[in-house]
């Protein structure tokens, strides 16, 4: 039951890379049927989000890592091993679970990545089975208890928070400043409650669902607007963010151009959050448009969460032993199917020989037959108890995978049972 991730992430490859490689949700079961055909794995989930695509499996018969990474490959128009890395076994559970917890996050302990983990889950549970559904419902326990018994979350930046604070930076204050936010979702939220808290005094909310704008404004006390009328009110805003889950950019020069020349001198600060970017990059080269996306706020965030570095040895420490427990629950599942195997197999030789033995003694009455029937079944269950009993400890102790291969190969588990006929005696 090899456990494999194939993965790219904010660490290894910049948001041009991303951005390219991200996932709708609608888009992420066809990908995990593609790999799952193209490499015989067994289960499989894909992580979707600004900073990362990643691709958990359960392998197959084969190695998967080169039909997931043919797959990314696709979808980024050229060879896309470069720019990721590769993960196995006992590693592709601690990298999740630090994943969850927010220790690989861009923003060290940021909270909503929980969320996109359960979101990934949920949608990939199709392809998901006893490994990945432990496997993640075990990283979003472990993200909770990293949270509930360490300081790593405390005063977490998210992506939205470290966006506002750069806006804060340009101006000196966003108090008294008109901001507009372009989407619905939970980060353009969260960026609406940090803009507020900022003081800005006139918010404007703008998205292709109506209603959805509508019921986050009233939360705030913003104003909301059609998609099609914000870009008319562009010339009286300060700070523009854009959290859309558009599939490509959807704000462009045209759009801002023709608002500069009302807005003389001042200058217009855009905060791109998504991925895939709603902004195109040339929006930058306008005069006074500061355009910042994912990638700029990194200075920023390395600064704000350093008071937060002196939790991570506590938070390492809780998912080593969240990773022993999961191991050992894994071995432990391997070894199921093995005992069974095993035991099925030891019950086909007592058949067997009990059967033979019972031709030979067709003269006793049926009251003997059954106390040799009960007999040998008594003697089986003596004989398998030792053996069952340790290849489980085994498995608690972490040793549980080695030993069951022992136990594949001394008793041919693998093999043909076709085998077992050369050893039957022919009755006398």
């Amino acid at each position: 039951m090899a456990l494999t991730l194939v993965g790219v992430s904010h660490a290894t490859a910049d948001i041009d890379i991303r951005e390219r490689l991200a996932h709708a949700p609608h888009e992420i079961p066809l990908t995990l049927a593609a790999v799952r055909d193209a490499t015989g794995a067994r289960e499989g989930v894909l992580l979707s989000t600004c900073n990362r695509t990643e691709i958990y499996l359960v392998e197959g018969e084969r190695d998967a890592t080169a039909g997931a990474w043919s797959a990314l490959s696709r979808r980024l128009g050229r060879d896309a091993s470069p720019y990721g890395y590769v993960r196995r076994e006992r590693e592709v559970v601690k990298h999740l679970f630090r994943v969850a917890s927010g220790l690989d996050s861009m923003i060290l302990g940021e909270t909503q990545i929980q969320g996109q983990v359960r979101d990934a889950w949920q949608i990939g549970r199709a392809h998901a089975s006893a490994a990945l559904n432990r496997l993640f419902q075990s990283a979003l326990l472990v993200a909770g208890r990293v949270r509930s018994e360490t300081a790593i979350g405390h005063g977490a930046a998210s992506v939205s928070s470290a966006a506002v604070q750069l806006a804060k930076k340009i101006f000196g204050s966003l108090q008294g400043r008109r901001a507009m936010i372009l989407g619905a979702g939970e980060m353009a939220e969260l960026a609406l409650e940090c803009l507020v808290a900022q003081g800005v005094r006139t918010a404007i909310v703008a998205n292709r669902t109506y209603e959805r704008a509508t019921e986050m404004a009233a939360r705030h006390g913003a104003t909301a607007l059609h998609y099609d009328e914000c870009w008319s009110r562009l010339a009286d805003v300060d700070v523009m963010l854009c959290s859309t889950a558009a599939p490509h950019a959807v704000v462009t020069s045209s759009h801002i151009a023709p608002t500069l020349a009302a807005r003389g001198d001042r200058p217009l600060c855009i905060l791109d959050i998504s991925l895939p970017r709603d902004v195109d990059p040339a929006v930058g080269t306008l005069e006074n448009v500061y355009l910042y996306d994912l990638d700029d706020l990194r200075q920023l965030v390395a600064a704000t969460v350093d008071h937060r570095r002196g939790e991570v040895p506590s938070a390492e420490r809780l998912i080593e032993e969240e990773v022993e427990s999961y191991w050992s629950w894994l071995a432990g599942l391997a070894a199921v199917p093995v005992l069974t195997e095993f035991r099925a197999r030891m019950d086909d030789v007592r058949d067997r020989e009990v059967a033979r033995l019972l031709r030979r003694l067709e003269h006793l009455p049926e009251s003997d037959r059954e106390t040799i029937e009960h007999f040998s079944r008594a003697l089986m269950n003596k004989f398998m108890h030792e053996p069952s009993v340790r290849l489980r400890a085994a498995a608690a102790n972490g040793r549980g995978l080695g030993i069951v291969d022992a136990v594949r190969y001394l008793f041919a588990l693998e093999g043909e049972r076709a085998a077992d006929d050369t050893s039957v005696e022919t009755d006398r």
